[in-house]
């Protein structure tokens, strides 16, 4: 038996309790928009582009490390990349991998029939036990598969630039469509994440009803959220971190505590600056907690006062 509990983002009360302004569809007139910083000026300044990715990483489960059967396996073939692929064909509806990282700390994750399931190696060197857990009945599962992994990294960065459940995109779809667009008028990596978070506060708006009712077996669509225009901070989150790994910008998407509530956001490494890891607003310098999701909801004042303070946020897990 084990906790099942997954990341459910409301966030709301969060919002209202602390601040006036509440949510708003999109990132309104007082969302900052870092435009006056970024693309038009650089240029001028630079006459450079930043250079654009056309090709795209893709987890590729080879089959020459695998542990398993038709059943339940574990491709390990490319853990120097950082990521597993675990796939589960049996009869059960509701089947989770579970990883648990050299800290000895638990990930759980909802396995999608029939389909190879990418899950990152989010903590580095060390040994990893990877398991197939298959419901049996209430809160049980039973254990169908597991094992032991020594993950010995390629570089730090490659469990944060390939796809993976989590955080989606392949070649020719709308996220790396969108991704090359906003590279292309951008200067350098810094310009392409101020043009990433812009698109991302002012253009999606929080779905308060469906956070209101999304389970514990959600997995973000980010080709939906990008059609709709709509979504929880879980949303939020990977669309950003996707369109910031297809451009080759190592990303985490991280979940933790903002505050009492359980919440997501991303951490972005760029060779100007390393790991941004508590980053919201842009002045032209430096960046303070990179929260798209309370960006796009709040007044500038508020979410920089509020998420500035590396105290409110405590993180829990990083994929």
């Amino acid at each position: 038996m084990f906790d099942t509990k997954k990341p459910i983002c409301i966030f709301l009360a969060l919002l209202l309790a602390l601040s006036a302004a509440g949510c708003s569809s999109g990132g309104g007139s007082d969302a900052p928009s870092g435009n006056e910083h970024n693309t038009a000026d650089s240029q001028d300044k630079t006459g450079e582009r930043r250079q654009t990715h056309t090709e795209f990483l893709t987890a590729d489960p080879s089959g020459e490390v695998v542990y398993g059967d038709e059943t339940a396996s574990i491709d390990a073939s490319n853990v120097s990349e950082g990521y597993v692929c675990v796939y589960y064909g049996g009869a059960s509806d509701n089947a989770k991998a579970q990883i648990v990282d050299p800290n000895g700390e638990k990930y759980i994750y909802n396995l999608v029939n029939g389909e190879e399931n990418i899950f990152p190696f989010s903590d580095g060197d060390g040994k990893y036990e990877v398991s197939v857990l298959e419901h049996i009945e209430d809160s049980s599962y039973a254990v169908l598969l597991s094992q032991e992994i020594d993950v010995k990294l390629k570089d730090e960065f490659t469990p944060f630039l390939y796809p993976n459940q989590y955080v989606q995109f392949k070649k020719g779809d709308d996220v790396t469509a969108l991704g090359i667009e906003l590279s292309e008028e951008s200067s350098d990596d810094l310009d392409y994440l101020t043009q990433v978070y812009n698109y991302v506060i002012n253009n999606i708006s929080y779905d308060v009803e469906f956070a209101e009712e999304v389970t514990t077996i959600y997995i973000p669509d980010l080709s939906n959220t990008l059609k709709t225009k709509k979504g929880i901070c879980f949303d939020y989150a990977s669309l950003m971190a996707a369109l910031l790994r297809s451009q080759g910008i190592p990303t985490k998407l991280v979940f933790g505590y903002s505050g009492t509530l359980y919440h997501a956001w991303i951490s972005v490494y760029t060779e100007e600056t390393g790991w941004l890891d508590n980053v919201i607003h842009f002045d032209g310098h430096k960046w303070y907690l990179l929260d798209p999701t309370l960006a796009a909801n709040n007044r500038e004042s508020f979410t920089r006062d509020y998420i500035s303070n590396g105290d409110n946020y405590t993180e829990k897990f990083k994929y």
